[in-house]
Parts: structure tokens; sequence; C-alpha cells
């Protein structure tokens, strides 16, 4: 069955959310992630050593697509400029934004996150819509 490729695309809506970022040398990554609309940007959360959060920190550029639960594209990209969310009142604004939107998904997942102590690990990336790819 043909995959449905849907445009325009609106990250706030989409359930998964395929994030490209770059290596140095351009290499395209991309990475199904959760990610939630706050204040006119979109943000996520990630272990705060994982490539994705190396990668932004690097030169923050950044593609977004909606997709599956695997990874599969269904849209169109969307260009955009992530940086790692450091200010303390932001981060708890954007975790409230997550668990609305994910609701039971994201309090399991900040449970056993809490239990592993890797929840004061994580980095908030935030992600502002700079064009159509």
């Amino acid at each position: 069955m043909p995959e449905q490729v849907t445009w325009p695309f609106d990250p706030a809506t989409a359930r998964y959310v395929s994030l490209a970022t770059y290596r140095r040398n351009g290499q395209e990554v991309r990475t199904p992630v959760w990610l939630a609309k706050f204040d006119g940007n979109y943000y996520l959360f990630s272990e705060g050593k994982a490539g994705k959060v190396k990668r932004i920190r690097a030169n923050g550029r950044a593609r977004l697509a909606a997709c599956d639960l695997k990874g599969r594209i269904r849209s169109g990209w969307l260009e955009a400029q992530g940086r790692i969310v450091e200010e303390a009142e932001l981060i708890e604004k954007v975790y409230a934004a997550l668990r609305q939107k994910y609701r039971w998904q994201m309090k399991i997942g900040d449970f056993f996150s809490k239990i592993s102590r890797r929840y004061h690990k994580r980095a908030i990336i935030e992600l502002q819509v700079i064009g159509v790819a």
C-alpha cells in the first residue's frame, strides 16, 4: 500500500515528527521524536548526550516532517533552526506542553526516567520554523 503523504504539515498536531539534524560533514540524520508547540516555537526532549543534541549544539540546522512511529515520512519538510534551552522557567513550560499533548505516555516516560535517574540528564531542544524545505 502506498505511503500517505500530507501537506501542509503542522508539527503541533502530528503525533510523531521526524527531526533531521546534520553532522559536521553535512550528512543528514533522521530521528522520530515527540514534539510540542509553545509560544510560537516547537520543543522536544532528548537524552543530554544524544547525537541530535550534539548536532543541534554544533550548528542548529534542522528539518521537520510528519512521520509514523518507525520514522516513515508522511509529509513535506519544514526548515528549522534549533538551540538547546537553558532557561529553567521555559523548560518547565515545555514539559507542561509535552505532557498536555502526550498525556499518559509522557507520564509513563517521566516516571521511568526519574526512577532510572535520567530525567535531569535530559536536554530540551527548541526549534523555530524558518521556511519550507
